[in-house]
């Protein structure tokens, strides 16, 4: 295992590799993050292959905003697979976007991909509707960033997106907090979400959407599911059968 020290009051940065498997650990020893070598690419955990179940709603997004970018997966997998969407991601430490560009292979910024070192919670109330999908995923070894799931995080997050936009947070089934986030995201977005378990008592990954979508068909949604992974390497079919209501 690899540490990665930094002068700033960054939590402290780790990386190893296990059976072909390159992982990030911020702050501890928990898994931010992890890509598979020969496939860099890839999404290797099950809970950043759930975050993509946000195409089941909305499969073409022209801006993607992510919130936290850790090694990376999320952008580089957007970034490849939807080459019209323009992807934004915020990350407040420099040593994490270093890192992430040096061990994870993630792209120099160009006219689609950028990302921004800034605080997300500030970012995200300065910027007004700017993007299509909103994507937060903020830990500091295991406990949800304080700023990235108050109360007012969610409502700027939610004027933040464009009239059909999604937000899609990640979150810990096991958190004491959780019944308290999620009543915060449904105030934000007048209890428009739906939400998928990754695993079991494992991560919880929220819909939110901007306006009412209306009723849901589970049966066009399972057949839009296949008419997905016919394009992309992500098991959508099994997304649907994950999808529950709140």
């Amino acid at each position: 295992m690899r540490t990665i020290h930094d002068t700033d009051d960054a939590p402290e940065l780790m990386i190893s590799e296990q059976d072909g498997v390159r992982s990030l650990h911020l702050g501890g020893a928990m898994v931010q993050s992890a890509m598979r070598i020969a496939a860099p690419n890839a999404l290797e955990l099950v809970y950043t292959q759930c975050m993509m179940g946000f195409m089941l709603f909305h499969p073409n997004p022209g801006h993607v905003l992510m919130i936290g970018l850790g090694g990376g997966s999320l952008a580089k997998f957007v970034y490849h697979y939807l080459p019209q969407t323009r992807v934004t991601v915020v990350e407040p430490y420099r040593q994490v976007i270093m890192a992430a560009r040096q061990h994870f292979y993630v792209p120099q910024d160009d006219a689609r991909f950028v990302i921004v070192e800034a605080d997300g919670a500030g970012y995200v109330a300065s910027e007004g509707a700017v993007a299509d999908i909103i994507m937060v995923d903020g830990f500091d070894d295991g406990d949800q960033v304080q700023s990235l799931c108050s109360q007012d995080f969610y409502d700027y997050a939610q004027q933040a997106l464009n009239r059909n936009g999604m937000l899609v947070v990640n979150l810990l089934s096991r958190d004491r907090q959780l019944k308290t986030l999620l009543q915060r995201i449904e105030n934000s977005f007048d209890g428009h979400i739906i939400a998928m378990m990754a695993e079991i008592r494992g991560n919880l990954i929220v819909f939110a959407f901007r306006n009412n979508p209306g009723k849901f068909s589970w049966k066009s949604i399972h057949k839009h599911a296949q008419k997905l992974e016919t394009a992309y390497p992500l098991p959508f079919r099994e997304f649907v059968t994950k999808l529950r209501k709140y």
